[in-house]
């Protein structure tokens, strides 16, 4: 017979029982109902599911068919995937909102094959507008063609006299301009090469040749007419319809201007933002000034602008040249590459951002300006000591060994572009020579570390579509021309890293895995219908995969035809 201290055991254990079970479902109406998928919830507790349940734009339930079903009413709507892959919404953790929008205006430049293809696109375009009107294109890039040296602007300059031509090298780290745009900008050989910036110059008497790499853009871009307002609203607009047709719910925008993010703002309250943005804005005094004044801002507009962290250039890029290296390119054995932005200004908006709450975000690709900005970073954190900052390294492409282990103990987050990989390594290694290759994208390296990598694309320099970074992390290799097995393979992410990179750790690196990068009770409803299996199918299928339909807050924002 059981004793009073039994009972009395029993009484406890049945009350601790209660306190710790799950409270009784909340049997709200469901908005909408997502049956017969399979569902990549990119949630450990709850790996994959075959439903799930929305209202309010928040997740209900997500689980079985049965389960989600309980939440049918009469106003349900109900879709049946028939088996199709659902993942969360991805994101860009890396891109140029506006800047994609002005491409898909501009003459698109991107897989030309020589500098004759350039010339032909742009006398295409010069006959269909008046003379003297600038004509501006993107995505050249001299490694591609057969002559992988950079071009002059002399045949450029005889096909388009009559127009001034500025045209952006994929990197969006240099331009070439033809003799009408020198001119505008009044170019000559006594220009001096500004800091961080290079004029390249003919051989006899020192002029430019029409190429200019990094700071010196800026010579002939500041002459350009700028984007009026309703321009520049249109091209928002259409780069938010690309990139929801692409999969993508979010971007972190890097580097915008107060102009853009008023842009924005006007977008969002007026209902017409179907994106989730995490602005990095750009770092001049002014700007920093304006939104230090305002603080930090999360989820304005129904979640879809975040205005909390700052964008700086530490160097420039290595297809041009300019990322900043330890050691002389081994292809330029008089050349170092090019400090945009000193340490010391590094870590003094580094230190401001944490007295005013906000996170910093630097591009850094070569050695040497990974190490000024981690070297930044820690001077900073010294004078300010912050927990949890979640400070950031854009790229991080070109590491020195020594430093790949002070991401973690700095708790500085790499935010990296793996189709960056894909397209740099018919070339990468000629710029740094073998040894130093070891430490180019260094996924791998930098995971076993104990830090996230949240992926992304950096468009317009690269496509937008995010499966093709999603295919490069777990491959290294592109769809076409490198043998099986990758570049440096061992660098490889798994596909459940490479989900998370594009889903969750973005959400993390801005601050937002409390609403969204994962399928969970309580998140938005920001989904992905997929046609294909992506975390099954042979890799040789997943750049072959298609997009379904694209969902934020529980509304479809694109939809396959």
């Amino acid at each position: 017979m059981p004793t009073t201290i039994d009972r009395a055991i029993v009484v406890v254990a049945l009350v601790a029982l209660a306190a710790s079970a799950p409270p009784a479902q909340d049997r709200s109406t469901a908005d909408l109902i997502v049956t017969n998928a399979r569902i990549y919830t990119v949630d450990d507790s709850r790996p994959s599911a075959e439903a799930m349940a929305i209202a309010n734009g928040k997740i209900l339930f997500v689980g079985s068919n049965r389960g989600a079903n309980v939440f049918a009413g009469q106003g349900t709507r109900s879709i049946d995937l028939g088996g199709r892959t659902v993942i969360p919404g991805m994101v860009d953790a890396h891109a140029h909102l506006l800047g994609l929008g002005v491409a898909l205006q501009t003459v698109d430049l991107v897989g030309t094959k020589s500098y004759a293809d350039i010339i032909a696109k742009v006398r295409a375009r010069a006959r269909q507008v008046p003379a003297g009107t600038w004509i501006t294109g993107r995505g050249w890039d001299q490694n591609d063609w057969s002559d992988t040296r950079f071009p002059s602007h002399e045949a450029l300059s005889r096909a388009v006299p009559d127009h001034p031509v500025y045209l952006t090298r994929v990197d969006g780290h240099a331009a070439l301009v033809n003799a009408r745009a020198m001119d505008a900008a009044a170019l000559t050989a006594a220009t001096q090469d500004p800091s961080g910036g290079r004029l390249e110059r003919q051989v006899a008497g020192g002029s430019p040749s029409g190429v200019l790499i990094d700071h010196a853009m800026e010579l002939v871009g500041r002459v350009i007419p700028p984007l009026t307002r309703e321009q520049a609203r249109e091209a928002v607009l259409a780069a938010i319809t690309e990139a929801n047709r692409w999969g993508l719910v979010g971007v972190h925008d890097a580097g915008v201007g107060r102009s853009t993010i008023d842009a924005y703002e006007e977008l969002a309250r007026e209902g017409r933002y179907n994106l989730r943005n995490y602005v990095m804005i750009a770092s001049d005094d002014s700007t920093l000034a304006h939104y230090f004044g305002r603080g930090p801002q999360s989820a304005l507009y129904d979640g879809r602008l975040w205005i909390r962290s700052i964008k700086i250039a530490a160097d420039g890029a290595l297809g041009s040249r300019g990322a900043a290296l330890l050691a002389p390119y081994s292809d330029e054995p008089t050349h170092s590459g090019l400090i945009l932005t000193s340490s010391k200004r590094i870590e003094e908006v580094a230190t401001r951002a944490l007295r005013s709450g906000f996170q910093l975000n630097v591009h850094a690709i070569g050695d040497r300006g990974n190490r000024a900005t981690l070297d930044a970073f820690e001077a900073a954190l010294k004078t300010v000591p912050t927990a949890d900052h979640r400070f950031r390294v854009e790229h991080a492409q070109i590491l020195h060994p020594d430093d790949i282990p002070r991401f973690a103990a700095l708790d500085v987050i790499p935010s990296m572009q793996a189709s960056h990989q894909t397209s740099d390594m018919y070339w990468a290694r000629e710029r740094l020579g073998p040894r130093r290759l070891a430490g180019a994208y260094a996924w791998r390296s930098l995971l076993n570390t104990g830090v996230i990598i949240p992926n992304g694309s950096d468009f317009p320099v690269e496509m937008v579509n995010p499966l093709i970074s999603f295919h490069a992390a777990v491959t290294r290799q592109d769809a076409k021309n490198w043998p099986a097995g990758g570049w440096h393979p061992t660098q490889k992410m798994t596909r459940e890293e490479a989900l998370k990179s594009m889903t969750l750790w973005p959400a993390v690196a801005a601050f937002q895995e409390s609403v969204m990068g994962s399928l969970e009770v309580g998140k938005w409803a920001d989904f992905v219908v997929l046609d294909t299996d992506i975390m099954r199918v042979p890799v040789t299928r997943i750049l072959a995969t298609r997009v379904v339909g694209t969902w934020l807050a529980g509304k479809a924002v694109w939809e396959a035809k």
